[in-house]
């Protein structure tokens, strides 16, 4: 039953809208505040009119008090007739509680059987039918001594007046809170609608812009408010998706090139081997169509690997990954594949990490440092901080200070060592990158003692979060291989 209120609510809301839904909120809390704040003024203003009634009833006993002590009691009780007032109705008592002067001839019997002692006052409301005028009256008592002998003198004021007062403000409150609702609704709707009016244009300039309009940004109202806020984070939002526009046309223009060259490359190979009847230039041209396929086939790997990158399609797998061993494999398999002279500085160090996405990197800089050492390649693993490094190091040409962050872009290369011919897409970089911070490391190019080329490689020893990034499998990367480490060139 509860579940089924609740949807119901929740279709009604929806249905209502914010317009309807704020201008609903807006009535019911001034009718709780009108309900609250009324009963508390009304209570407040009786109060308030009965304290003033109850002492209106003792200054006039005081005041007859007075008149005892100064006259004594015949003259006082001789002349109450005289100083009477419409509004009260004043009796003198003797020690029995016997009427002995009253201001109104027709009253004969004492008001309240409240007998309290000599200068003290005690008050009460009573409904007294026996007065003129019927209703409920405060009566006030008090008592005095003349001559030896102790004298009660009552007063008995009408609230008829005061309670009239508090029910004519009751009626008012009743009265006017209908045209207040009214007032409030309609006030809430016009102003939520002209705010909602913002967030239309602001949802009708976002509507009219797409691919061909992305430069196209929305006017930030001046207002400090959540509408403003809105219109700068769209604005934001645009300029990611500008960004990401930009990116990915540079990204298929890029592929576009890199495949052309290996395409055109197989076609006139394909041309002249279908017309030569030559087996040795045949087979020349096989051999050099087989190395474009290989090096289209590595390409387009890459280009997937990116792509998966770009769609965060994958998930990640991290569990404890000896990076030594890692490291250590990688020099073994560039001391078996090159004549480079590759030295090892490796310390035993394990983080927690998706492994495909650590061995793909370290294999990438590897790679790349094979590519453009001129004779010596140096790996290093050490701790720094909370920091697992790797240091892979090539005596080749040092990377200029401004293209240190460039160089990690798609299909980027710096100067002629880095071309193509060299073995390299402008791809090997970037996907190291990615696969770095997707488990929370860092990849950079920095400063080496000696003028070299390093690139450093950082990952966190302690467990983090990782995000939904692909670098893809590693390329080749195997099981932990024996220990052949030599002290650093």
């Amino acid at each position: 039953m509860r579940a089924r209120t609740e949807g119901l609510a929740e279709r009604w809301g929806s249905r209502v809208g914010v317009r309807g839904r704020s201008v609903l909120v807006a009535v019911v809390v001034v009718v709780v505040a009108m309900l609250v704040g009324g009963t508390g003024l009304l209570l407040v203003l009786q109060s308030s009119l009965e304290q003033a009634v109850e002492a209106t009833g003792r200054a006039r006993a005081a005041e007859v008090v007075s008149r005892i002590d100064a006259n004594g009691v015949p003259a006082t009780v001789a002349a109450l007739s005289d100083q009477s007032r419409t509004d009260a109705v004043t009796l003198v008592l003797d020690a029995g509680g016997s009427v002995i002067g009253s201001s109104r001839r027709s009253t004969t019997e004492a008001l309240s059987a409240q007998r309290p002692t000599v200068g003290s006052y005690d008050s009460v409301e009573l409904d007294i039918d026996t007065l003129d005028e019927r209703g409920e009256w405060k009566v006030v008592t008090t008592a005095v001594e003349s001559a030896g002998r102790t004298y009660f003198v009552q007063v008995a004021v009408p609230i008829r007046i005061q309670r009239d007062t508090v029910q004519t403000v009751a009626v008012l409150l009743l009265a006017g809170t209908p045209l207040l609702l009214a007032a409030v609704a309609a006030a809430v709707w016009v102003l939520v609608g002209r705010a909602l009016r913002t967030v239309e244009q602001i949802r009708r300039t976002v509507a009219e812009i797409d691919a061909r309009a992305l430069t196209a940004r929305l006017d930030v109202p001046p207002t400090r408010d959540e509408i403003a806020a809105l219109a700068q984070t769209m604005n934001a939002m645009l300029d990611r998706l500008q960004a990401s526009d930009r990116a990915q046309r540079a990204f298929v223009s890029d592929a576009s090139h890199e495949l052309r060259s290996p395409l055109a490359t197989l076609s006139t190979a394909a041309e002249l081997a279908g017309r030569t009847s030559d087996e040795e230039v045949r087979t020349r041209l096989l051999d050099t169509m087989n190395a474009e396929l290989v090096r289209m086939r590595g390409l387009v790997g890459n280009l997937m690997t990116l792509a998966r990158v770009d769609a965060h399609d994958a998930t990640t797998n991290p569990t404890d990954v000896d990076l030594d061993d890692l490291v250590d494999h990688e020099a073994r398999r560039l001391r078996t594949t090159s004549t480079l002279d590759v030295t090892t500085r490796i310390e035993p160090v394990r983080v927690h990490a998706d492994l495909s996405r650590v061995a793909q990197p370290l294999r990438n800089l590897v790679d790349n440092a094979e590519r453009h050492a001129a004779g010596q390649v140096a790996l290093t693993l050490t701790t720094e901080g909370g920091d697992a490094v790797v240091w892979v190091d090539n005596d080749g040409p040092e990377v200029d200070p401004e293209d240190r962050d460039r160089i990690f872009e798609r299909f980027v290369r710096l100067d002629v060592s880095r071309t193509r011919d060299a073995g390299g897409s402008g791809l090997g970089l970037a996907i190291a990158r990615a696969g770095v911070t997707s488990q929370g490391g860092r990849l950079a190019v920095v400063e080496h003692p000696l003028g070299w080329c390093r690139f450093e490689l950082r990952l966190p020893l302690v467990p983090e979060p990782v995000g939904p990034l692909d670098v893809g499998d590693a390329a080749g990367a195997t099981g932990p291989a024996g220990p052949d480490r030599q002290p650093p060139g």
